[in-house]
């Protein structure tokens, strides 16, 4: 017994031991404690998710790629060496050549020279403008400066969408005009509150402003006035609290907002959805063949010549725009963002020094006896030209209110006859679509 109970008493103490031992062995390591201040450990920045096609990322470029090695030194040495991996960017360009002759315009335009017969006479022996030139050197200066953005770059649609500006004076009358062959972009931009106190919608890139603007006739606001306003608050709120590089880009975008605002409460727009209009780059407003906003203008796609006026102003990089009314006429497809022509099958001719003295509401009547007089001074017209239909509803007819009825033994008072309430709106009625005839356009 003495014999078993101290072979017992020894298993004891060695498997006590044993397990000390392990879990010595297999105890975690010891943690630190935690500091009230972690240091940020540095963080890669997110990969782009989704698959990243290179090709479509040009827009219409086409692409041609390769992979070329060479033999290096060792991998740690060429690992610190940036001209060791490179990407090399080189875009090829054509730049087109304008079309100069009749004939040449009659290709992309077959009913051009028997719509405007007097075309033929108005070209002189150069008749290319200066400002095609200008227009590619631009486009050739935006595709420099964007190159290493990929997504910035013009498209192939984008950079080829003039065929030719020339510069036309017919030999009698000596109307001048300045002739464009491009495609036709929509511009839905433009608000008036006098006319259309609720707003047609904002699509991407939507201006409430248009070049061509007047001052307020009544006091209904702008349709878009609110919304600017509670984004200028929004700005103003941010600021106060914003950390001092955000306060600088805020800083900006109050100062543009406060424009903006100001700019809203004193002017009326053209409206894109309802008015005539084209879009020029703003180089074309410079120079000999320079035109300005409020130019009247001829627009011919097909067998039709639809009036219209320059009515904003566009980047110096892109032509051939015109208003959603003009484009919807053309092509019932339009929207927004589909364009009623692609090809450059549309003809805008435009008539340098004839915008009035004093811009207004658009006056579509005036606006067809103007273009069919600036048209017989070129030579005439062989169709009519199409008459503009005013599209913007008129404003609610006021309701009389009736006088309250006298009660027993009460003297009538001149307050008991009829009266009528009238709205800011309703008050310029007579005015409303079509006011009262400009100054006759300059010569």
């Amino acid at each position: 017994m003495v014999v078993l109970l101290a072979a017992a008493i020894v298993a004891a103490i060695l498997y006590r031991w044993i397990s000390q031992e392990r879990l010595q062995y297999f105890a975690p390591p010891e943690v630190p404690p935690t500091s009230p201040t972690p240091e940020p450990t540095p963080t890669r920045p997110p990969p782009i998710g989704g698959k990243l096609d290179t090709g479509r990322l040009f827009n219409g470029i086409t692409l041609h790629s390769s992979v070329e090695t060479t033999p290096g030194a060792d991998t740690t040495t060429e690992r610190v060496d940036p001209e060791s991996y490179v990407l090399d960017l080189k875009l090829h360009a054509r730049v087109p050549s304008p079309n100069r002759t009749v004939e040449e315009l009659a290709k992309v335009s077959p009913k051009l020279p028997e719509l405007l017969p007097g075309l033929a006479t108005m070209l002189p022996p150069e008749p290319v403008s200066p400002l095609f030139a200008q227009l590619y050197d631009t486009k050739v200066k935006m595709l420099r400066e964007n190159l290493v953005r990929l997504d910035l770059l013009l498209s192939r649609h984008n950079f080829f969408d003039c065929q030719t500006v020339l510069q036309l004076q017919h030999p009698q009358t000596h109307r001048k005009a300045l002739l464009l062959q491009a495609d036709m972009d929509v511009d839905m931009d433009g608000s008036d509150g006098d006319r259309m106190p609720a707003g047609a919608g904002a699509p991407t890139n939507f201006k409430p402003f248009t070049s061509f603007k007047w001052p307020k006739k009544t006091q209904a606001a702008n349709p878009y006035l609110a919304a600017t306003e509670e984004r200028l608050k929004r700005a103003e709120e941010e600021s106060e609290t914003a950390p001092p590089e955000r306060k600088r880009d805020l800083r900006s975008a109050i100062a543009q907002l406060q424009a903006e605002v100001f700019t809203l409460k004193k002017y009326s727009f053209l409206i894109g959805a309802t008015d005539p209009y084209i879009v020029i780059p703003g180089a074309f407003t410079r120079g000999r063949d320079a035109v300005k906003t409020g130019d009247y203008a001829l627009v011919v796609f097909g067998d039709r010549i639809f009036p219209a006026i320059v009515g904003d102003i566009g980047p110096n990089d892109k032509v051939g725009e015109a208003s959603f009314r003009i484009a919807k006429e053309i092509n019932r497809q339009s929207t927004p963002y589909n364009r009623p022509v692609s090809e450059l099958k549309v003809t805008y001719l435009i008539f340098p020094g004839t915008a009035d003295l004093e811009f207004g509401p658009p006056d579509l009547e005036k606006l067809q006896s103007i273009c069919q007089k600036l048209a017989d001074e070129i030579g005439g017209a062989t169709v009519p030209l199409h008459h503009w239909e005013n599209i913007i509803p008129p404003p609610p007819t006021p309701t009389p209110t009736p006088s309250p009825t006298p009660s027993p033994g009460a003297s009538p008072t001149p307050a008991s006859s009829p009266t009528i309430s009238a709205s800011p709106s309703a008050s310029s009625a007579a005015t409303f679509a079509f006011p009262l005839r400009s100054p006759t356009p300059r010569r």
